[in-house]
């Protein structure tokens, strides 16, 4: 797909069904002129769901989809007819969305898993029939109950891709061109600063059948916490990987400082992001020699490192082999264990953009008017 293609959240306005008003029907045939109520219930409201789908990898379809509303529910009607249900409105979604309100930024839902179904908004219960209340001393209720109203809510969807390992790193520094190497992913490569835009996922080999997700994100720089270059809209996406791969190029000033700017920009992100585990790839390793690596790896951070090059193939090995074990680690919990694990913090959103919302008035057929043929039925 193209770059401007991939939509990383929306703003979309939600509204569920109204339930459908019970029925004050009497039964009046011939030969049986008063044959008690027999108004029927009505039918309950749709409601609007969220289903993950594995085939969306982004929130596109969504992008000019700005409004879903669910079906209302029918009113009841005689010889204890209930209503027609209301239609559900199903939101197809990549997993690793999570629902936030859009005027509070709580946290509604989260959606992981290929097939998962959440209750984004309950539709109205429908209301009872004059059936319901008949007894000894009522047998001519003249009442019924009104549906209950619909729900509706501006929801902000975030995606956060799902992914085992996360590229962290400085502009042009070799993320895209190691996910190009090590996975099929194509990402785009260039010799200047901020040359990937998106996110980008890469499927990695590994021995035996084996394989990991590898995810790049656009390049971080000092004082990304405070807005400089991309700032950290991208971060959000390394926020589920089970680890974080730290590359720092062979040729940067001091290694260790660059490594400790990069973990610091993280904490002002998110403080939780220290609590993964750790690797750190020195790429462009193919313009050191034996004894420089030696002499630079007594002043590396206490990680497991390994020095590499994406363009000879030196180390990239070696790096699955670590990655691997990081990952296979009795200490990691992986993305996919458990999404109650996972922490939602309320959602920033002052930080996102989006188009001025909308008014909506009640559309015509809200005003719920229901006369039934024999509303006004004598008493026995």
């Amino acid at each position: 797909m193209a770059e401007t293609n991939f939509v990383d959240y929306v703003k979309i306005f939600c509204r569920s069904g109204k339930g459908g008003r019970g029925s004050t029907h009497f039964r009046r045939e011939k030969y049986i002129p008063k044959g008690g109520p027999d108004g029927g219930n009505g039918g309950d409201g749709g409601n609007i769901i969220l289903r993950g789908n594995r085939n969306y990898w982004t929130l596109l379809h969504l992008k000019f989809q700005r409004h879903i509303f669910a079906g209302h529910g029918e009113g009841g009607s005689r010889r204890n007819s209930s209503g027609k249900k209301g239609e559900n409105k199903v939101i197809e979604v990549p997993c690793g969305t999570v629902a936030y309100d859009a005027h509070t930024g709580e946290y509604l839902c989260d959606i992981t898993d290929d097939g998962q179904e959440v209750v984004l908004l309950k539709g109205g219960r429908g209301g009872l029939g004059n059936t319901n209340f008949k007894s000894a001393t009522n047998q001519a209720p003249r009442y019924a109950q009104p549906g209950e109203p619909y729900e509706e809510k501006w929801v902000i969807l975030e995606l956060k891709l799902l992914a085992d390992v996360g590229l962290v790193g400085f502009p042009n520094v070799g993320k895209s061109t190691l996910l190009s190497v090590v996975s099929a992913a194509k990402p785009k490569i260039g010799n200047y600063p901020f040359t990937t835009l998106e996110p980008n996922l890469g499927i990695v080999s590994y021995r035996d059948d084996k394989s990991f997700v590898m995810a790049d994100i656009p390049g971080i720089i000092e004082g990304a916490s405070e807005g400089k270059g991309l700032g950290l809209r991208f971060l959000r996406h390394i926020e589920r990987n089970s680890l974080l791969l730290f590359i720092v190029p062979a040729d940067a000033n001091d290694i260790h400082e660059e490594y400790n700017i990069l973990l610091n920009e993280l904490t002002e992100y998110n403080p939780e992001l220290l609590d993964k585990r750790r690797v750190l790839a020195i790429s462009k390793s193919d313009m050191l020699d034996d004894g420089l690596m030696h002499e630079i790896s007594y002043d590396l951070p206490k990680v497991p490192y390994v020095f590499m090059s994406s363009i000879t193939g030196f180390g990239i090995p070696a790096l699955k082999d670590i990655l691997w074990r990081e990952l296979n680690s009795d200490e990691i919990v992986h993305v996919s264990a458990s999404r109650e694990s996972l922490v939602h913090r309320r959602l920033d959103i002052q930080s996102l953009e989006f188009e001025p919302e909308e008014e909506f008035e009640a559309d015509l057929d809200d005003e719920y008017i229901e006369e039934d043929e024999n509303y006004y039925e004598e008493d026995f």
